[in-house]
């Protein structure tokens, strides 16, 4: 159905004990009716459990000792074990039958045919990669594509459609539980739906995998499903048809929204028809109803370079086929569409898809843009853009001939690209071949060559796509976010690449291999959560271990942003330099990250790979090539401006950010111009910058949520259905985390079954373990596992499950299978024999049969024709004999039947009493359990009364809450409606401050065209004063008025002067020496002419003077009014004062809230301290108890469960408080961060406000001067037109300034009450964190008063066992001791805290006093600059005491550092030589117990030995009296001979006599029988007395030859066992010593060691209490650095505003020096005119008769003419001291620049000293942590290793120990092997005390480095004083340039008393006009002079200290 992937991690999570595979009531089903219901999607979710269950199968597994082997065809195969030799193994391959030689270590077990196909392979028991593989094989060959692995789902593609995916199957998955159904992608989307709705938790999937795996298919089910059971419309009636409607539109829109993403976003690749190009998270709503609200999704790296080319056989996106192929005519001319092979872009022209119309496919777009309300001038827009990509590629530049510039031959492709997009074709060619580029400050056309042209397009076609892509998902989020329902959780779904590794790797890999790490990290840490949950409910121990942290580094590889910088980092960071390029970029890395774990320099040549990075799922080797520009990702931005400005609103919408963009000049620039790319810093971010930004946002939402995992594979490239490539899988399952989490797998308990199954399936193994009658589950497991001997460390016993690691159940299944094998065997043979012998009895009968048969027969045929028997057959009958014999026989069997029934009768009785009792008894106990069920029942009913209240209080307390959550639910809608408000007030606050500088702008083009107008009616007035001239003509006609006259002229000559210095005030000085001399050359040149007009002017005159009184008078009134606004605006100013004072009240409250603030952080931090002092008690008492505990463990098994017991709760109390105290601690960093903010902000505030202030007051007294002055000039400017509107307009621009500034002032009282605002508002979130943090605190004294009762009933059971324990009182009172000791240092830590909270105290208290000092003094200007001038000092020196501070801040931190490490390391080791002297004692007692038992052998062997000697001596016994016997048996022989002698004799005697013969022959016969009898009887007495002797004899020989050699083989065992007794005597009593020595040594070193940390925790809290006041230092010097910094800022700015300045000084020099050059030509012509006018005056008196009047106004004329020369040269002198006062100045600036660039200089070299020293130590701290790492392995390891050999040796100790007995028991033969076994013990003994030796070279080792610690710490304080001294050296420095500083302010204040003199005597100098009259008359020109002199002085005056 769909292609998808993922790793799986066979770790179980809660649930998935159970491996139901068909529902129940399937189950129950006879067969033939379950394969009729057998469905075809059933086929394809259960699988067939009668092949899994094949006994066949298991006998095969069981006796062929299956396993896998690995093939480089099939991965692994199938193979069984055939022999061992040594590391190798001979395996039959189970296919071929082919034996191979696999070495051990590549063997994997196979599972048993019990676990295959199973649904959860955390279930496996063998988890290893080929029963994994073999497992997902087997389903995935049976169409089962889903398959469980702990956490994870894995699906593999399975390249067909499968019917598993109807609504009738969403209705089968509906509302169950993930093991009550078969694994499915609609079971995970169930679980997480239902996980939400129960727990109200956010939940997450997440779908990964390769191309082609399937991951948008299962994003795609999922949304179905949610779609489907979470859909509104369903639930709700017919009458809300409306609301129906809307929330039916709701989810077909969110199923439409991923036809428009595939169009846009997807593209056939190689692997994939319709692979997703991007990553997306995609997150539904809910409301608390569990309906769908809307939906939202982000997406990540698109690949937009696919948009311009593409790979071979592969498409671009599919718009552009689907637009290509499915447009109408129309459509395509308005588009400007081509054929497929005309666009560039399109590399492999029109690449179909089998089984897809394009056609159609565009029509089903278009339909879902309209169902997602895309309008059609949207869609169009969107059209429009993918045609403009595909033009962009059709535009072709060439080379011009004699040069490099590229150019554009043909622009219809241009001019499509500009029709389409709204732009100017000549700008836009002129914006891509010749763009404007800034050089400097200056912008310059830079022609561009052929490929940056074509660059530039191309970037140009991706960034347009990749813009319209990410509007599209903002429209369709928009889209779906209608609903105005709130949504109260959310299931994200992440559809996102998985780990890719190629060849050769790029920036994109490496981005999504960093996202893959990311996930990897959240599943571990996920995982390791649910395993935690899981032990803890269980009540298992173990030490839990986070395996996310294993991914650390490699993340911090990646991202890490200093100390040292990850990859990204150092990528950003590389990008801001111009001369950077990617090798530097490399060779930046290997720098940095040559030493990182996780960072290998690449072994391929140097063309192939640049760095080599191991991830989780392997190495990975990335190219850094184009990696700088495609980080910063340029843009022509001539091109985006003209986007930007586009008339096509889609385009300019699309641009609206062009300020973000990086330009390709910067690019260019970064190797042609210094400097140039640092002018933009901070105005863009790059695109790892942005990516990591995304990730971190992404993953902060995953952590917040409950993940679900799937991961999807792809099973082979050739897309083919039911063919799996297991080497492809292999590498996926790797990729995506799987053999990741086997190895977390391996580490805990994997494998768990519960009691009742245990026992039923295993019971067989352990037949005697579990009496008779009832035992609880836990109990009977115990007992079996007992009996099975399992090793402890291999299972754990929970509450209701049984824990075992892997393996352990197979090996279970094993031995099950055997012992089933052996019992089927004997039942076999026992049903065989009961067989054969009833086989051979009914042989038997039947030949008994036939013998029969064949006896009557014979018979028979003899008797048949005898005449007798004839009649007898035939009588026979008649008789009445034969029938009383049948009447008896039948009476006998009725009696035989009466009897049956009689004792059938009496069974029957029997039965029924026993019956009736039995029902008696159950009678009983049914009363009774009546009697009981009836209390119960009344019990439950009080119970269901109380229940029923209950819940009535807890549905009140509901409807309560849930009013309360409504009331807040508004409050929140309220917050957002205002938050809105707010924003809209904000932006409307921005327009109107656009506006205002609009405005103010526009005043000063006013202000420009006022000055022009002022310049003009200057020159009117000049002319009025020449027409004034004239009048001096008239003195011979009217004396009187020419007197008047000239008197006026004087006057207007005053009101020139003082005009000129208003005019001085608002020009500079040059424009106005300019102005003056035009003035004088026109007033000299006007005189000559005024001189012939004046007699006939006189008559005009006289009119203008009465125009001139009327117009003074309208004058008058005009300025009137303007006293009036005056007046009006110096109100308006102390309004502003008054509003000022009240900002200053409010910061003064502000400030005094800050205090309460501040007094409540003391509060914190004292009750801080208390906490962690206590804490620390705590932590003395839990080492206290845990050295009480160690020495305790070997007193019973029971105290060493409870130990453990308390250990871990000890532990978890631990970890407890460790959190809260991190979570205390950095919630007090994050208040005192947030408290030194806003206090800087405050601090800021103030100055500003002081700023403010000091202008205003600056602005007053100049306005103040100002009115006096215009008082003065509107008393003076009472007769004159010209002047009179001048100073009326003079007055109205003053006025405007006056508004301007009045505006200003407002605004700056604007900004004031917002910030006001804004730290009310902070303020307020600092009350809230304060609340927290107390509220947080209450909760941690809560814990900590839980944790002190438990600790006190962990201690009244450890008081218990401390009474039988006397001797640990001793070591109790040590520990006292130093807890005092500890105590004492806290007090004085405190003190020393205190002291410093003191000093802080006076530094505020100081501050406070220099901020009055500031407020007193802010009235007064000069008093405030000195102040000033003294605070810049004071900062100055804060500055380097801060940088000092900081410099000592940073070395006791480093030192605090590393002494902490030391400390850690010498606890970690005194922890680890505690550990040995226990594990020696162990050792030792073990010794002891060994001695003990050999000693209980020996007597044994002694006892033996003299139970042996009893018997001989009872054999020996009995052989004496045998020999006895003999000898008496012998004597009896000899008797009885020598009688038979005697009687032969006799014998003989009587033969002889043969007289008697006769008489007595019948006698002689009878003694010779009667003697022979005898003899005979003799004879066999003897022969029988002659075999017992030989057999006593033999038994004899045999006991003797038995007790020699019993005796010899007791004397050397005895011997031999003596010799190995005292053997091992000496060697234990010498190990025993050496022990001792090295207990004694461990003592030694122990107390050694206590002493070290004694002085270590004592420099430790020294230093600590030095780290507390660095702390506090170092918060005071960061504020004062932030200021610095702004300051710095600031100084630059002044900086380079006085180079500016300096620069314009330097040509108005040169300008002033021309000027002055042609003044002197002036002057030579003055002179010349002088000359002339002499001449004239020779002539006058000469006609003196005639005109006596014109001779003494000439007279007067030739005075002024004087009395202008000596101006004028007074002038030019006072123009050369100014200009030798600005070359002064000049020269003072250039010094101070100077002095400021060296001091700039010396900062920054004294900073790179600081920062090299900083990574030097940072180096050093790290390869120390490296090699404290290192020594942790290998002491781990060694531990391991020790641990291993002793359990190792002591286990075979043991064995041999049972064998010995065993040896013992049985006969001497087996003592041989006994002496083997002591010899091998022997050896093991050896090398235990070889293994003793290296342990003491071990610590002798760890001697050396803590020797070498110590030197280290030797060598960090000496560079610690060299510090010191380099301190010393910079505050020298400093004291140099306060000198220097306090020069300056000396001179400073010498010019500034020079200023005031100056003020002093202009004031002086103004005398009223008469009195000049008479000076001038007397002929010195002084007072001239001085109000020449005055004018610039005061202009000096005025000028200096702005």
């Amino acid at each position: 159905m769909f292609i998808g992937s993922v790793p799986l991690v066979p770790l179980t999570r809660p649930g998935s004990d159970h491996h139901n595979q068909i529902p129940e009531e399937y189950l129950r089903r006879p067969a033939p009716e379950k394969a009729a219901t057998m469905s075809d999607a059933d086929k394809f979710l259960y699988a067939d459990r009668n092949l899994i269950n094949n006994p066949l199968a298991q006998a095969d597994w069981a006796t062929k000792k299956l396993v896998w082997v690995p093939s480089e065809r099939l991965g692994f195969e199938a193979g069984s074990v055939k022999e061992e030799r040594g590391d190798e193994c001979v395996v039959e391959l189970a296919d071929s039958g082919k034996k191979v030689r696999v070495n051990k270590d590549d063997i994997q077990k196979m599972n048993p045919p019990k676990f295959s196909k199973v649904e959860d392979m955390a279930e496996l028991t063998c988890l290893n990669e080929a029963s994994v593989l073999h497992n997902l094989k087997e389903r995935y060959y049976s169409g089962l594509i889903y398959t469980y692995s702990g956490l994870f789902c894995v699906v593999i593609n399975p390249y067909k459609n499968l019917p598993i995916y109807s609504e009738e199957i969403i209705e089968m998955y509906k509302g169950k539980k993930r093991h009550e159904m078969p694994p499915h992608i609609y079971a995970i989307t169930d679980t997480s739906y239902r996980s939400m709705m129960q727990d109200r938790e956010d939940q997450s999937i997440l779908c990964t995998g390769e191309s082609g795996a399937g991951k948008t298919e299962n994003t795609k089910k999922v949304i179905q499903y949610l779609a489907h059971v979470a859909s509104s419309h369903k639930t709700k009636k017919d009458q809300q048809n409306s609301s129906v409607l809307s929330h039916g539109e709701l989810e077909k829109q969110l199923l439409q929204a991923n036809p428009i993403l595939e169009a846009f976003g997807n593209a056939k690749t190689v692997k994939n028809d319709n692979s997703s190009r991007f990553g997306k998270f995609i997150r539904i709503n809910f409301d608390v109803n569990g309906y769908i609200v809307g939906a939202n999704i982000e997406t990540y790296l698109l690949e937009k370079s696919r948009a311009i080319r593409q790979a071979k056989e592969e498409r671009t996106f599919h718009i552009f086929y689907y637009l290509l192929t499915g447009s109408g005519d129309k459509l395509r001319s308005e588009l400007c569409l081509e054929n497929y092979n005309n666009y560039r872009f399109l590399s492999n022209g029109n690449v179909t898809i089998p089984g897809q119309q394009d056609k159609d496919l565009f029509s089903e777009t278009m339909e879902a843009m309209r169902i997602m309300s895309i309008p059609e001038e949207e869609q169009i827009g969107l059209l429009k853009v993918v045609s403009s990509v595909l033009q962009l590629g059709n535009m072709n530049f060439k080379k011009e001939r004699h040069t490099d510039q590229a150019s554009m031959p043909d622009n219809t492709a241009a001019q499509k690209v500009c029709h389409l997009m709204g732009m100017n074709v000549t700008d836009f060619t002129r914006a891509i071949l010749m763009p404007r580029i800034k050089v400097g400050r200056d912008y310059v056309q830079k022609a561009q060559t052929q490929e940056q042209a074509e660059f530039a397009v191309e970037a140009l076609a991706k960034a347009t796509y990749e813009r319209m892509f990410r509007w599209l998902v903002m429209r369709i989020n928009k889209a779906l976010d209608k609903t105005k329902r709130q949504g109260a959780s959310f299931i994200g779904i992440l559809d996102i690449a998985g780990f890719e590794i190629f060849e050769l790797n790029s920036f994109e890999q490496l981005c999504i291999n960093y996202t893959n790490e990311k996930l990897q990290q959240l599943f571990n840490h996920t995982m390791f959560i649910l395993e935690q949950e899981e032990y803890q409910r269980e009540g298992i121990e173990w030490s839990f271990i986070d395996f996310g942290l294993d991914l650390q580094p490699c993340i911090d590889l990646i991202e890490k942003p200093a100390s040292p910088p990850g990859i990204l980092a150092l990528l950003d960071e590389e990008c801001w330099f111009p001369k950077a390029t990617d090798k530097s970029f490399v060779e930046k890395v290997l720098q940095e990250q040559g030493t990182h774990p996780k960072f290998l320099k690449p072994k391929k040549l140097k063309d192939e790979a640049d760095f080599c990075v191991i991830h989780y799922a392997g190495k990975v080797d990335y190219k850094a090539d184009e990696w700088l520009m495609k980080n910063m990702d340029p843009l022509n931005d001539n091109v985006a401006t003209l986007l930007n400005q586009s008339t096509d609103k889609f385009i300019s919408e699309l641009w609206k950010d062009v300020d973000r963009i990086v330009g390709l000049d910067k690019v260019a620039g970064m190797s042609e111009m210094h400097g140039a790319f640092k002018t933009r810093k901070g105005m863009f971010r790059t695109v790892g910058q942005l990516y990591k930004e995304q990730l971190s946002k992404l993953m902060a939402t995953l952590r917040n949520t409950n993940p679900n995992f799937v991961r999807c594979i792809i099973p082979n490239h050739e897309k083919k259905a039911g063919k799996l490539d297991p080497h492809l899988v292999l590498d996926q399952l790797r990729c995506n985390g799987v053999l990741e989490g086997i190895r977390i797998c391996r580490q805990g308990f994997p494998n768990r079954i519960v009691f009742q199954e245990f026992r039923q399936r295993y019971e067989i193994l352990t037949p005697n373990a579990i009496p008779k009658g009832f035992m609880d589950g836990k109990q009977a497991c115990v007992l079996m596992i007992k009996s099975l001997e399992l090793d402890s460390n291999l299972y754990r016993i929970g509450q209701s499950k049984v824990f075992f690691r892997a393996g352990v159940l197979a090996q279970l299944e094993e031995e099950r299978d055997l012992k089933i094998t052996d019992i089927i065997i004997s039942f076999q043979a026992w049903c065989r024999g009961y067989v054969a012998r009833k086989a051979f009895a009914k042989r038997q009968q039947q030949l008994t049969a036939m013998r029969v048969i064949q006896r009557n027969c014979a018979a028979y045929l003899k008797l048949r024709n005898w005449q007798w028997w004839r009649l007898f057959t035939k009588v026979k009958p008649l008789l009445q004999v034969s029938r009383q014999e049948d009447e008896m026989q039948a009476k006998d069997e009725e009696l035989k039947k009466v009897k049956e029934k009689q004792m059938y009768a009496e069974q029957q009785l029997k039965e029924m009493e026993e019956q009736q009792q039995q029902l008696n008894a159950e009678k009983m106990a049914l009363q009774e359990q009546l009697q009981a069920e009836t209390d119960l029942c009344a019990e439950a009913e009080e119970m269901r009364a109380r229940l029923a209240a209950r819940k009535q209080e807890l549905e009140e307390i509901l409807h309560d809450l849930e009013a309360r959550v409504e009331e807040e639910e508004e409050r929140a809608s309220h917050l957002a409606s205002e938050k809105k408000k707010m924003q809209q007030n904000i932006s409307d606050l921005e327009q109107q401050l656009d506006e205002e500088e609009a405005a103010r702008q526009k005043l000063q083009l006013e202000k420009v065209t006022l000055e022009a107008k002022m310049k003009k009616i200057e020159e009117d007035v000049m002319v009025l004063d020449d027409q004034n001239n004239k009048l001096n003509k008239e003195k011979k006609l009217l004396e009187e008025r020419i007197s008047e006259f000239t008197t006026n002229l004087a006057e207007e000559e005053e009101k020139s002067k003082s005009l000129q210095k208003l005019k001085t005030k608002h020009e500079s000085m040059i424009t106005d020496l300019e102005d003056r001399l035009r003035r004088e050359e026109k007033q000299r040149q006007e005189l000559e002419k005024n001189r012939r007009k004046l007699e006939g002017d006189f008559t005009e005159i006289h009119d203008q003077i009465a125009e001139l009184q009327a117009q003074i008078a309208e004058l008058r009134a005009q300025l009137a009014k303007k006293e009036e606004e005056l007046q009006a605006a110096l109100a308006r100013i102390e309004e502003e004062a008054a509003q000022k004072n009240l900002a200053q009240k409010k910061i003064r409250e502000m400030e005094a809230q800050l205090s309460e603030l501040q007094e409540d952080l003391e509060l914190e931090k004292q009750a801080r301290v208390k906490a962690e002092k206590h804490r620390r008690d705590l932590g003395e008492e839990l080492e206290a108890l845990k050295t009480e505990l160690e020495d305790t463990l070997d007193s019973t098994a029971a105290q060493q469960e409870l130990r453990t017991k308390r250990e871990t709760e000890v532990a978890q109390l631990k970890k407890v408080l460790e959190d809260e105290a991190k979570v205390h601690e950095q919630q007090l960093v994050e208040m005192r961060q947030k408290h030194s903010q806003a206090f800087d902000e405050l601090n800021e505030q103030l100055e500003q406000a002081k700023r403010n202030k000091a202008s205003v007051e600056k602005a007053k007294q100049a306005l103040e001067s100002e009115r006096n002055e215009l008082s003065i000039e509107l008393q003076t400017l009472m007769q004159g037109k010209g002047e009179s509107e001048h100073r009326r307009k003079k007055a109205e621009g003053q006025v405007q300034e006056l508004q301007v500034k009045y505006a200003e002032s407002e605004r700056n009282r604007a900004e004031l009450a917002d910030k006001l605002s804004k730290m009310q508002t902070e303020l307020d979130n600092v009350n809230e964190l304060l609340s927290e943090v107390e509220g947080k605190s209450i909760k941690a004294t809560k814990d900590c008063s839980a944790v002190e009762s438990q600790l006190q009933d962990v201690q009244d059971l450890l008081q218990e066992e401390t009474r039988q324990k006397l001797s640990l009182s001793t070591r109790l009172r040590q520990l006292e001791d130093e807890q005092n000791n500890l105590k004492e240092q806290l007090e004085e830590e405190e003190e020393a805290k205190k002291n410093v909270e003191k000093q802080l105290y006076t530094v505020q208290a100081q501050l406070a006093e220099f901020k009055k000092k500031a407020e007193q003094e802010a009235g007064f200007l000069e008093s405030v600059e000195e102040g000033k001038k003294r605070l810049q000092r004071d900062l100055e020196g804060t500055n380097q005491r801060l940088e000092e501070k900081c410099a000592a801040y940073e070395k006791l931190d480093k030192t605090k550092t590393r002494l902490q490490q030391e400390l850690d390391d010498l606890l970690v080791d005194q922890d680890h030589l505690r550990q040995i002297v226990s594990n020696l004692e162990k050792k030792q007692k073990k010794f002891d117990q060994m001695l003990t038992e050999e000693k209980n052998i020996s007597a044994r062997y002694a006892e033996e030995r003299d139970h042996a000697e009893a018997e001989a001596r009872e054999k020996e016994t009995r052989a004496l009296a045998l020999t006895r016997e003999l000898e008496s048996l012998i004597d009896i022989k000899e008797e009885l001979d020598r009688n038979n002698k005697l009687l032969r004799a006799e014998m003989e005697d009587l033969v002889s006599s043969k007289d008697d013969v006769g008489k007595n022959v019948h006698e002689l016969e009878k003694s010779k029988r009667g003697m022979e009898q005898h003899l005979e009887e003799m004879r066999t007495q003897l022969e029988e007395l002659e075999d017992e002797l030989q057999a006593t004899e033999d038994a004899k020989l045999r006991l003797e030859v038995n007790m020699q050699a019993m005796k010899a083989q007791y004397e050397r065992d005895l011997a031999g066992r003596d010799e190995m007794g005292e053997e091992k005597k000496r060697a234990l009593i010498k190990q025993v010593r050496e022990m001792e020595m090295e207990l004694e040594d461990e003592r030694k070193q122990r107390s050694v060691a206590v002493a070290a940390r004694k002085k270590l925790e004592l420099d430790l809290k020294e230093l600590e209490a030095g780290i507390d006041m660095a702390n506090k230092n170092r918060d005071e010097t960061l504020k004062q650095l932030k200021k610095l910094q702004a300051q710095m800022k600031d100084v630059v700015r002044e900086l380079e505003d006085t180079r500016m300045s300096r620069e314009e000084i330097l040509a108005q020099s040169k300008e002033t020096e021309k000027k002055l050059k042609g003044m002197e030509a002036d002057m030579i012509q003055m002179q010349e005119e002088l000359a002339a006018a002499e001449r004239a005056k020779r002539q006058a008196q000469q006609e003196r008769d005639e005109l006596q009047d014109e001779i003494n106004n000439q007279a007067g004329k030739n005075a002024q003419i004087a009395e202008e020369r000596r101006r004028l040269e007074a002038r030019i002198a006072q123009l050369e001291e100014e200009l030798e006062e600005e070359q002064c100045n000049t020269e003072l600036v250039n010094d101070r620049l100077k002095k400021a660039m060296l001091q700039t200089d010396q900062m920054n070299v004294e900073l790179t000293a600081e920062r090299s020293s900083a990574q030097r130590v940072e180096g050093a701290r790290a390869q120390l942590e490296r090699q404290n790492k290192e020594l942790k392995l290998k002491l781990q390891e060694l531990e391991g290793t020790v641990k291993s050999k002793y359990k190792a040796n002591m286990a075979a100790l043991e064995a041999k120990i049972a064998q010995l007995e065993e040896q013992l028991d049985m006969e001497t033969r087996e003592r041989q092997g006994a002496t083997k076994l002591v010899r091998r013990t022997e050896k093991k003994l050896k090398e235990v005390i070889l293994q003793v030796d290296d342990e003491r070279r071990n610590t002798e080792q760890y001697k050396d480095q803590v020797d070498k610690l110590n030197s280290r710490m030797k060598q960090l304080k000496r560079q610690l004083e060299e510090a010191e001294e380099e301190a010393q050296r910079a505050n020298a420095n400093r004291r140099k340039l306060q000198r220097e500083l306090e020069d300056a302010t000396e001179s400073a204040d010498a010019m500034n008393r020079e200023v005031c003199s100056l003020k002093t005597k202009l004031r002086r100098g103004d005398m009223p006009f008469t009195m000049r009259r008479i000076v001038t008359r007397t002929g010195t020109g002084t007072g001239v002079e001085s109000d020449e002199e005055s004018e610039p002085k005061s202009e000096t005056a005025e000028s200096k200290p702005e």
